[in-house]
């Protein structure tokens, strides 16, 4: 599971208003009067206003929306900049209550920049609107079609803070709202969303990206050019593009509510609206509820990939399971997943098994009930009954949900693979490659006391014997600590803050050196790891363990399109943070590896998991 900061909307979204008056309040003090400036003037062509906190007079516009703190206006004099947004927010409660759409106004007011946590870009405004004169009615409003009245979205990079890449080391270098960089919005997305701060403009033709938010906001794009289309309809991030060209759809501005079953690839009606600002994102406010006019299909495809019943091919599954406790219908729901979808390999990967009693917190960590629970709902589904191994961690020290004592485990079958030379170790026991190789534990944990794993899952390493092997294969088991404290890929910082990068870097590190280990002895040695590894290949942590551990990206090995490499939606993104990596004995071209899509493709009420899993088809037969 991967946790990021954006949980702090919850509290701001139901405290804007105070806010936004209490600062309002404190930048109504008196200033200079600048009179009659155009809107385009007002906004300039940088993120932050020429003129803010100054007071303006006798500013111009038609009235293209109202929201409940506010109206839009659009400049009645463009001057042709695509730099400069011809629109603008003004906030008020009240001064908006006499006004019509299609209304041409005049007002005075005091420009502001707002924004309701510091991590997030400012949006331009008019605060304070007095003297509001209309000055004719009944005019025409257009919106502008995205694309043809407008540029077309950037694709690629976010903001020319980023160095070209925004998952660059290190984060968080620069603040947008310090160093206010001239808008390039042919070049950078965020400046291209900025340049129509405020704006009327409507979507063609737009696509779902993925599900909406619980807020039942919803990425699209439209009809412009994208990179990074996947088969479904979704947007797949890849390096140093990271799909700047989608828009969320917020919240209605006439009260309606937009869908809650939406999902990736859905078609929906064209979208009209006012971009804006706000919660660490650049929004398009639709003036009503968005409409599914062609859905998807959310059933995804079962594997394909079936073994041998020995050594020549083995099937291997990775699955992060979600918080799976041994009580309640999510359980089952994962077991028929490993049934009917991953069609039970031969040997399985999970991460996030709870202890015994789920998220209680009274020093219960042993999660035997739960695996036995989850084995036998697997065997009621299906002709196969699998053995399984995992190490209970020390209580509340692994991170998760408090109390849940979230573990890496595998499942296996014993009919064709089984434990080789077991010597089981303990939370505590730091396993070693021993001459051979050999393993001092089997399963073990790697550096456990090491202070990389800090309320974060330790690795667990076992060697294996399958159905007619002449040596063992060995898999090692991870779930790197999530991205919580991450800042918006739309925010304020530049690049942004990828939450516990460090930790992550730290931690494939030690996995790798250990891997490493074992091929030192036995470059031919059969090893997989896999799990949730809470990152993307292209990004420093897994290139330092690809580099280390001198093992394959199991996509690469198989050579899949680099938009069909994905495990999980976030934000925009289709992406992958679920990863197998095999050594090179393994990465050869009978070497077979799918991801199902049955979580993200679904619509919210039918997902099992926040992560879809994988299978891969390998030879672990080894040499003797």
């Amino acid at each position: 599971m991967m946790i990021r900061s954006t949980a702090t909307q919850d509290k701001m979204k139901s405290t804007m208003s105070t806010t936004r008056a209490f600062c309002v309040a404190v930048l109504a003090g008196l200033q200079p009067l600048v009179a009659a400036l155009t809107i385009a003037e007002i906004n300039g062509n940088k993120y932050l206003s020429p003129y803010s906190g100054q007071a303006v007079t006798n500013v111009t516009g038609l009235v293209l929306a109202k929201g409940a703190n506010g109206f839009w206006i659009r400049s009645t004099m463009p001057d042709n900049d695509p730099a400069t947004s011809e629109s603008v927010y003004v906030f008020s409660t009240t001064a908006g209550a006499n006004l019509t759409i299609g209304d041409i106004v005049s007002l005075d007011g005091k420009v502001v920049e707002y924004r309701s946590a510091v991590a997030y870009v400012y949006l331009t405004e008019i605060s304070t609107p007095k003297n509001v004169k209309i000055l004719s009615k009944g005019n025409t409003v257009t919106p502008l079609v995205i694309g043809q009245d407008t540029l077309p979205p950037p694709t690629m990079q976010f903001s020319s803070l980023d160095g070209g890449d925004i998952y660059a080391v290190p984060n968080g270098v620069y603040n947008i709202s310090a160093v206010n960089p001239v808008l390039k919005p042919a070049e950078y997305g965020m400046d291209f969303w900025e340049s129509l701060s405020g704006e009327l403009v409507t979507v063609k033709k737009p696509t779902v990206l993925l599900r909406p938010t619980s807020y039942r906001e919803t990425w699209v794009v439209g009809d412009w050019a994208t990179t990074g289309k996947n088969a479904h309809g979704g947007l797949t991030m890849s390096d140093k593009d990271a799909n700047p060209e989608a828009i969320i759809i917020g919240s209605p501005l006439d009260g309606t509510k937009n869908p809650t079953d939406s999902k990736m690839g859905d078609l929906v009606e064209d979208i009209t609206g006012v971009v804006q600002s706000t919660y660490g994102y650049y929004y398009i406010l639709p003036l009503t509820a968005i409409k599914t006019t062609v859905a998807s299909n959310g059933a995804a495809p079962p594997s394909s990939l079936q073994g041998t019943g020995n050594c020549r091919a083995i099937t291997v599954g990775d699955y992060n399971v979600e918080n799976l406790t041994p009580t309640g219908t999510h359980l089952t729901k994962v077991a028929g997943h490993i049934a009917n979808f991953l069609k039970t390999p031969d040997i399985l990967f999970v991460q996030e098994i709870q202890d015994n009693n789920g998220a209680t917190d009274n020093g219960v960590v042993d999660a035997n009930v739960t695996l036995t629970t989850l084995v036998a709902a697997i065997a009621n589904l299906s002709n196969v009954t699998y053995a399984f191994v995992d190490i209970d961690p020390v209580s509340d020290q692994d991170g998760g949900e408090p109390g849940g004592n979230i573990r890496q485990a595998f499942l296996y079958r014993p009919e064709i693979i089984s434990l080789y030379n077991p010597n089981p170790g303990s939370a505590t026991d730091a396993n070693e490659v021993l001459p051979g190789p050999a393993l001092k534990y089997n399963p073990g944990r790697i550096q456990p006391a090491s202070d990389a794993w800090t309320a974060s899952r330790k690795p667990i390493v076992a060697a294996w014997r399958a159905k007619g092997a002449k040596k063992p294969f060995y898999t090692v088991n991870v779930h790197q600590s999530s991205k919580g404290g991450g800042t918006s890929l739309q925010g304020d910082r530049r690049p942004p803050i990828n939450g516990v990068i460090d930790k992550r870097i730290q931690q494939a590190e030690i996995t790798a050196t250990f891997i490493k280990q074992i091929l030192d002895e036995d470059p031919r040695a059969r090893v997989i790891t896999a799990g949730d590894f809470n990152e993307f290949t292209f990004v420093e942590p897994m290139r330092r363990f690809a580099a280390i551990s001198g093992l394959k990206d199991l996509d690469d090995v198989v050579g899949l399109p680099a938009e069909e490499r994905y495990t999980y939606t976030y934000d925009m993104n289709a992406q992958a943070l679920d990863h197998m990596y095999v050594s090179p004995a393994l990465a050869t071209a009978a070497t077979k590896y799918e991801h199902l899509h049955v979580n993200s493709w679904a619509k919210a009420a039918d997902m099992v998991s926040d992560h879809d899993p994988s299978v891969a088809l390998l030879n672990v037969c080894g040499c003797a």
